[in-house]
């Protein structure tokens, strides 16, 4: 039959069904198409609870576990005092490293030092050294321990664990180079002044390495020039080559009562400066203030 002469009816129907199976098929293709453009970690991802914060008491708990614990210390171990230290302390790594040292410890009890964070430990450090009061530099932390400067010995660390000291700012330096007889004073790591020094003799040189100012004495003899010496932390590296008066002695920093012999090494280890060199360093910086020896700095400083 000519499709002019088809029913009108039928052909109403017919293009409905049509339309709606049109319809129907395009539905299908889109889902389809939506389905493989949706990435399907969509549809697959679950909601994931947020982690609680670590409360303050866990986060107390971790850090204790990081820290090696300081094996009991017995009675019997040695003070460190004006003598030798005790031996078995280890090298300081950076005992001619000229960065400023910028801490410092000051025991408030008898504290036990040791050779190592968590090690063994050889000797109390206690808050007065031969009637001074006693403050060491802080050369390194780690895993909770502190490593200082050990008094009355030469380029030693001593291990501390947490407690019994107060951490006190330390804000001058010395440094001297031997090779040049300079000492220069720098404060927060900028150079103040430099004066020319007479240093140790062949044999009893000055010894090299990073050491510092234990304390303040008076002059035993006028030779000194009247005005008060600075101990240092450290000891001669040969103390039988020293005359038999001054063994036991530690290193210093004094004045002499002449500066005929600055520049020249004449000395038995000692550094000598300038009488006012000498009362501005007494007046300027504190004891427990690092100074290190070497032979000679790259550049010279501004103040040379």
């Amino acid at each position: 039959m000519p499709f002019d002469r088809m029913n009108p009816s039928r052909r109403r129907r017919g293009g409905w069904v049509a339309t709606a199976v049109a319809v129907a098929v395009l539905l299908i293709a889109a889902l389809l198409v939506g389905q493989a453009l949706t990435p399907r970690t969509a549809t697959t991802d679950l909601p994931v609870a947020a982690a609680p914060d670590p409360t303050p008491s866990s986060i107390e708990q971790s850090l204790e576990e990081s820290v090696p614990p300081a094996a009991p210390a017995p009675d019997g171990l040695p003070v460190v005092d004006y003598d030798p230290a005790p031996k078995g302390f280890p090298a300081d790594p950076a005992t001619m490293d000229t960065t400023p040292l910028t801490e410092g410890v000051h025991p408030t009890r008898r504290v036990a030092a040791y050779d190592g964070p968590g090690g063994r430990p050889l000797a109390f450090l206690e808050p007065t050294l031969s009637g001074v009061e006693l403050t060491v530099p802080i050369a390194e932390k780690r895993a909770g321990w502190t490593a200082v400067l050990l008094p009355s010995a030469n380029r030693r660390l001593a291990w501390l664990p947490p407690g019994g000291f107060d951490i006190v700012a330390l804000r001058d330096q010395i440094v001297v180079e031997r090779k040049v007889h300079r000492l220069t004073w720098y404060r927060a790591g900028k150079a103040v002044r430099s004066w020319q020094t007479s240093l140790g003799q062949p044999g009893q040189e000055t010894p090299l390495g990073r050491t510092f100012i234990l304390g303040r004495t008076p002059p035993p003899q006028d030779v000194y020039g009247g005005v008060d010496i600075y101990a240092l932390g450290s000891v001669p590296d040969d103390p039988e080559a020293v005359p038999t008066g001054l063994r036991g002695a530690h290193i210093g920093l004094h004045t002499w009562y002449h500066d005929g012999e600055l520049g020249e090494n004449t000395t038995n280890g000692c550094i000598r400066v300038t009488r006012s060199g000498q009362r501005e360093l007494l007046a300027e910086v504190r004891p427990g203030s690092s100074l290190v020896v070497v032979d000679q700095l790259p550049t010279p400083p501004p103040t040379a």
